[in-house]
């Protein structure tokens, strides 16, 4: 399968945004439209919301669906990224929950991974290139470097305290991890837990589009404390983090260069066989 049809990039710069619906709140944006997307690949997770901020064209989709009714196993990423690249989308920032594997990382930590241990390899359709051309993608870096930097100045503009790496591990779901399972996760170098990293990361990269997490510490993860994870408790998190997640948000799209500067857009370059 050949990577995803797509209107030719152009400036400005097009920003798709992957999370829930507290992203529409984003001070000055102006929504333009609601777009029905159908992709090779199936419908995305929900319509796609365009919007302005100062003149920029962003684009939100909820992951989990309209209204948080797809568990993180049945997402269909391969459509949602497809839909992105549709539209000409040559950014994406990615917010999720996490738990978080350091218990001095309490909720409403703000984490910017730079790497990814996926758990989800064969339960989950993870990559476009299921036939025809072999292609290999370089994913030594997961997470688009550009892209990062601007979120960690973005973050220290606006005095936000973020913690400026780390490696996510991604699980199925849609339980959550046993406490024995979070202990092998740290053993092999886990930082933050969660379910929809992958195949997210890798597709975007296949897309050839700048990809980066920022992620939202909503718990400690299993058997860190003497207590029972709840949903609500990770709801609760994500409310309470949610504005300075907006400012965060806001200031490093304003602070994007129109040009790119890292590998990300031709990724596909030297990994054909």
């Amino acid at each position: 399968m050949q990577k995803p049809e797509c209107i030719p990039y152009n400036n400005p710069m097009k920003i798709g945004l992957i999370g829930g619906s507290g992203v529409y709140q984003l001070e000055g944006l102006h929504v333009v439209e609601t777009r029905t997307i159908d992709t090779p690949f199936g419908m995305p997770s929900a319509p796609i919301t365009e919007g302005e901020i100062d003149g920029r064209p962003v684009f939100f989709l909820p992951r989990h669906g309209a209204n948080h009714e797809i568990p993180p196993h049945r997402i269909n990423y391969r459509a949602n990224i497809a839909a992105f690249r549709q539209l000409g989308v040559d950014r994406i920032f990615s917010i999720g929950a996490v738990g978080s594997l350091h218990t001095e990382w309490n909720p409403g930590t703000i984490v910017v991974p730079d790497q990814i241990i996926d758990m989800t390899v064969g339960a989950r359709a993870g990559t476009f290139f299921d036939s025809g051309q072999v292609m290999h993608v370089d994913f030594s870096e997961p997470y688009c470097s550009g892209l990062r930097t601007t979120v960690i100045r973005a973050a220290s503009e606006t005095h936000e305290i973020v913690i400026d790496r780390g490696t996510y591990v991604c699980t199925n779901g849609p339980r959550l991890e046993s406490a024995a399972e979070i202990r092998y996760y740290a053993m092999i170098g886990a930082d933050i837990v969660g379910m929809t990293a992958m195949p997210e990361a890798v597709l975007a990269r296949e897309a050839e589009i700048c990809y980066c997490g920022i992620c939202i510490v909503t718990n400690p993860a299993a058997g860190l404390k003497n207590e029972n994870l709840t949903a609500k408790e990770v709801i609760d998190a994500m409310k309470e983090a949610s504005v300075q997640l907006r400012l965060l948000l806001r200031t490093a799209i304003l602070a994007l260069s129109p040009d790119r500067h890292c590998s990300c857009g031709s990724a596909l370059s030297e990994a054909g066989v």
